[in-house]
């Protein structure tokens, strides 16, 4: 399959990954969050493996096997990004090849652990991606992480990235808007048919305001319509439907992302699912633990705010 960006343009879903009592994954569940999450009225694409689907949380075979259900389920003329979180060089090949095995499109490369700190030259990430590219010849999308976690790219580094033919997406999650705004202009820049996908969940409406190709977030599992009809008014440039919109997506935003520590939000999400009647159990995998009943209920409180529940 050739893509462009173009392909990836609108909602692409962070898939969240349920689990039993037991810890074990929720396959039936898994199908029911697809089934809410995934349809084509409000989703272009699917990504997997990522935070989350609490990927760092599985094993190598049920990486791959989510991917294959994944396929099975959305079907061949739809999009699918898997998450490849490596620890250096081998172990992206190897996710990645897997992923492509497995039925993938698109690899999202997260950065790997060598490159964090905020130590690494703007020399360094871009020659990962470049050798990563001439080995996997597949499609690739870059995991742009928080300026402020030390893992988050340059902004020279990210145009460098973007002019790497296999690049076909970046995921914006600078976390700023100074630094999305920097980014998406020197990428258009220096790559204009690479997708620039905002995913910072305080600033939706703003980066789509600034320009945007759609949006990548976890929060999609959640909320699709509500970021389908976000996407859609920025498509049509009508910032009062955008404003609108926003308003009901702001009280889920801050339930969901609002209380320390921010890592819990998937499994808040999972929350949220649970009691739209979704998925049976919200409990996630170690190291995440469930949530306490005042976040739960916050979601709760969220959810019949946005008119959901």
């Amino acid at each position: 399959m050739s893509l462009t960006g173009k392909d990836l343009r609108g909602i692409t879903v962070a898939t969240v990954l349920p689990f039993d009592e037991t810890g074990a994954i929720d396959w039936e569940g898994y199908a029911a969050v697809l089934d809410h999450c995934a349809k084509p009225e409000t989703t272009d694409c699917v990504f997997v493996n990522g935070h989350a689907g609490e990927a760092t949380a599985l094993t190598e075979a049920e990486r791959d096997e989510v991917i294959r259900t994944t396929r099975d389920h959305i079907g061949k003329d739809r999009l699918l990004l898997a998450g490849v979180v490596p620890t250096g060089y081998p172990e992206a090949v190897r996710q990645a090849e897997a992923a492509r095995e497995a039925g993938a499109d698109v690899a999202v490369i997260f950065p790997p652990e060598a490159l964090g700190g905020g130590n690494a030259s703007t020399r360094a990430p871009v020659a990962f991606m470049e050798k990563l590219a001439r080995e996997l010849a597949m499609p690739m999308s870059v995991f742009q992480f928080p300026i402020a976690s030390g893992f988050g790219y340059s902004t020279e580094a990210l145009a460098e990235i973007a002019q790497i033919p296999e690049i076909v997406a970046i995921k914006e999650g600078s976390a700023t808007m100074l630094a999305y705004d920097e980014n998406r202009r020197a990428v258009k820049a220096a790559a204009p048919d690479v997708a620039i996908l905002p995913s910072n969940f305080h600033w939706f409406f703003s980066q789509l305001a600034l320009g945007g190709d759609g949006i990548l977030s976890g929060l999609a599992s959640l909320t699709p319509g509500l970021l389908a009809e976000l996407w859609q008014a920025s498509e049509a440039q009508d910032l009062a439907k955008m404003r609108a919109v926003n308003d009901r997506l702001y009280p889920v935003v801050r339930a969901i992302y609002g209380p320390a520590p921010v890592v819990d939000m998937h499994t808040r999400m999972k929350d949220g699912l649970k009691m739209l009647g979704v998925i049976k159990c919200a409990t996630p995998r170690l190291p995440l633990l469930p949530q306490s009943d005042a976040i739960i209920e916050g979601v709760r409180c969220a959810l019949i705010q946005a008119e959901l529940l």
